[in-house]
């Protein structure tokens, strides 16, 4: 998640409150989705940034001086540091294809200890994904209607993992609250989108969106590959057995961030995307930990 700051309150999100209707097979003309008009003057980047041990588990003692910030690797002053703990609006994007049949059971029990991992004020939607993307349950403060329609999901169809995050990241832009998340639950690669990777990452980027998936597979770089992008972790289960063990994971993670405040380079209305590098160094002694972090952010234009 990347919050830009501006010195003049000069920005206007102008949505149309549509939802995105996904038709699959194919590529097909361009669908015209809800975009956000952004026009201010950068003077402030706000990098999330999650560290854990060798175990898994979440850094939470560590100070300004621990962290190092580069844009487009040019070093900056970090001018604003603090760990946040606030509440946060997830989307839980469930794959229901029809090789999730026999691991239907265990993976709604992992959504089920995800939503009751959660703090006060924390809000959920749910997307179940197959040939086509679902909206099930729009942002609600209750579980249990989230739990109510994992129930009614059946495994059937191909996969559409990049249609299911486009309909996510544009359904996120109703959330309540700035910290945005989404959980994807897959065994595979897509396999039925018509949105590329690369189309669905850029979605990803405008609507600031940090994702976390657990993968019931053997590899998946794509899983990897979204996760890395936008700041968040992937982790893939070979047992359904270690289900419980990578939620529990992926919950604590995606609730304990730093967040790393940083002035940008001169040209800070250029309407490029620049690349960002964290850097923490771990004491003497200490195993490599594990940073997580937004890659960049896309800067507006004059």
């Amino acid at each position: 998640m990347v919050r830009v700051w501006a010195i003049v309150a000069l920005a206007a999100l102008t949505l149309t409150g549509q939802e995105v209707a996904i038709t699959p097979r194919g590529r097909i003309q361009q669908v015209n989705l809800p975009r956000a008009n952004l026009r201010m003057d950068v003077r402030l980047v706000q990098i999330p940034v999650t560290v854990t041990d060798h175990r898994g588990k979440p850094v939470m003692d560590l100070r300004k001086t621990d962290f190092r910030v580069f844009e487009d690797e040019i070093e900056r002053p970090i001018t604003a540091f603090f760990s946040a703990d606030t509440p946060i609006s997830a989307g839980v994007l469930f794959d229901s294809s029809r090789s999730m049949k026999s691991r239907l059971k265990d993976a709604r029990q992992a959504v089920y200890q995800f939503l009751h991992t959660g703090s006060t004020g924390d809000e959920f939607f749910l997307i179940r994904f197959s040939d086509q993307p679902e909206l099930l349950s729009p942002f609600t403060q209750k579980a249990e209607e989230i739990a109510r329609k994992l129930e009614s999901i059946e495994a059937k169809g191909w996969t559409a993992l990049n249609d299911s995050i486009v309909l996510a990241a544009n359904h996120s832009r109703k959330a309540k609250n700035q910290r945005k998340v989404l959980l994807v639950i897959s065994d595979g690669a897509d396999n039925n989108s018509r949105y590329s990777v690369g189309e669905m990452i850029a979605m990803l980027r405008e609507a600031d969106l940090r994702v976390y998936a657990i993968g019931i597979v053997e590899n998946s770089p794509l899983l990897e590959k979204i996760c890395k992008e936008t700041g968040g972790r992937a982790i893939l289960v070979h047992k359904l057995s270690g289900l419980p063990d990578a939620m529990g994971r992926l919950s604590l993670e995606m609730r304990s961030e730093y967040v790393v405040g940083y002035s940008p380079g001169a040209q800070v209305n250029d309407g490029r995307y620049h690349k960002v590098r964290i850097a923490v160094q771990a004491p003497d002694g200490v195993a490599r930990w594990h940073t997580s972090w937004r890659r960049g952010y896309m800067a507006p234009g004059e």
